[in-house]
């Protein structure tokens, strides 16, 4: 997916991953008790970003980013050092 914002610096947009709605049992979980997710793919990196790249998976830290909504799409804006971790 292509977007139209283009960070600048160490900046990274990316876009949240649907929280789980149901547990590794089974169980299904209820819409208002369902967390924000903190796994998100990144769409576009500023040019000072060095440690990920488009279409890696990211955990960032959860009030560190910038939310977004465009054209009906959300998304973040998260600073590279709020990047904890990319996922396989």
């Amino acid at each position: 997916m292509k977007t139209k914002i283009h960070p600048l610096a160490d900046y990274v947009v990316a876009q949240n991953e649907e929280p789980a709605t149901r547990t590794l049992t089974g169980i299904y979980l209820p819409e208002n008790s369902a967390q924000k997710s903190q796994v998100a793919k990144v769409l576009s990196v500023g040019k000072d970003v060095k440690n990920v790249k488009v279409g890696d998976r990211i955990i960032h830290k959860g009030y560190a980013s910038t939310e977004i909504k465009m054209s009906g799409e959300e998304f973040i804006l998260v600073k590279e050092e709020d990047i904890i971790a990319t996922v396989n």
